[in-house]
């Protein structure tokens, strides 16, 4: 079975479209940074060094430092597809990340969008 497109896609270069989607909403870079190294375990640092080697979301994803364990209380529908029943594990963290997203983009506070 292939892959689906979005394995070999840089996560750089759909990095800017979830900061504009944020930002259309009045939400701001900083928080789509923190949505990411609250996800991955990532630094600001080595977030910017894998948007700058322009690694693709398999790899991005397997060299996380850590990802989040309070991952698994993301739920919800994403393109009409619940994340939480994703069964291919790269694509249900990228299903993950564009959930976080789109509940920043819909206002909801940093702490619930962070299981906190």
């Amino acid at each position: 079975m292939t892959k689906h497109r979005i394995y070999t896609t840089s996560v750089a270069s759909i990095y800017p479209l979830y900061i504009t989607k944020a930002e259309r909403k009045g939400r701001t870079k900083a928080e789509v940074d923190e949505i990411f190294r609250w996800l991955t375990g990532h630094s600001q640092e080595t977030l910017d060094a894998e948007l700058a080697n322009k690694t693709n979301f398999e790899d991005f994803f397997a060299r996380a430092p850590r990802m989040n364990p309070a991952r698994s209380l993301i739920t919800g529908k994403v393109c009409g597809i619940r994340v939480e029943e994703i069964e291919d594990p790269v694509m249900r963290e990228v299903r993950y990340l564009d959930k976080l997203i789109d509940e920043l983009a819909q206002g909801r506070k940093m702490e619930k969008i962070l299981r906190a």
